[in-house]
């Protein structure tokens, strides 16, 4: 929902309620719109569209180089990936490559690397069951709390809420030894 002042719009499947109730705030008042949301349990703060919004990365740019590092940085996230190297692999000098790729992309090179790397743990949260520290250290992090500051940042959520919330995995078998199961994928009850 985007509320312009004389103009409010709302788009998505569900936004017409969180629509009726800033009407109903802005000509009835507060009282009443929470009132309303009560009635009809709804949660009256509305909803975080980013939750929901995976990393679509900009790849129809056009800049060859830009794209060429973006296809290496999908395959080499977990791995310690910089900005000389992703210059390097553009060859560009770094100067050129930070504002080619910025332009390309709309993104910094490292704040890219860190969304495909939540986009990653997103994954690995919603269908696995390995612990968020094993999670963090699978997509590149040594510092689970760089990773978990990271994560809230990015998605809007710590990760322990993100899988609650999206997770289908065995949740009971979260914490079991690393490698008993394979990265991404849900385990059923045996």
């Amino acid at each position: 929902m985007i509320n312009d002042g004389d103009i409010i719009t709302a788009g998505g499947l569900m936004a017409w309620v969180d629509l009726g109730l800033q009407l109903i705030q802005r000509w009835i008042g507060p009282t009443v719109m929470l009132a309303t949301a009560h009635f009809f349990l709804v949660d009256a703060a509305g909803r975080e569209q980013r939750f929901y919004s995976p990393f679509t990365p900009r790849l129809e740019h056009g800049d060859a180089a830009a794209l060429q590092v973006q296809h290496w940085v999908q395959l080499h996230y977990a791995k310690r990936v910089t900005v000389d190297a992703m210059a390097a692999r553009a060859k560009l000098g770094e100067r050129t490559f930070l504002r080619r790729f910025r332009k390309a992309t709309g993104l910094k090179p490292n704040e890219y690397v860190q969304h495909v790397r939540m986009g990653k743990a997103r994954e690995a949260l919603e269908f696995s069951t390995h612990s968020i520290n094993e999670i963090a250290w699978m997509v590149g992090y040594e510092d689970q709390g760089a990773f978990r500051k990271i994560f809230n940042r990015i998605v809007g959520l710590s990760p322990g809420d993100y899988r609650k919330r999206f997770g289908i995995g065995d949740h009971s078998r979260v914490g079991t030894p690393a490698g008993s199961r394979g990265f991404g994928t849900a385990v059923q009850n045996e």
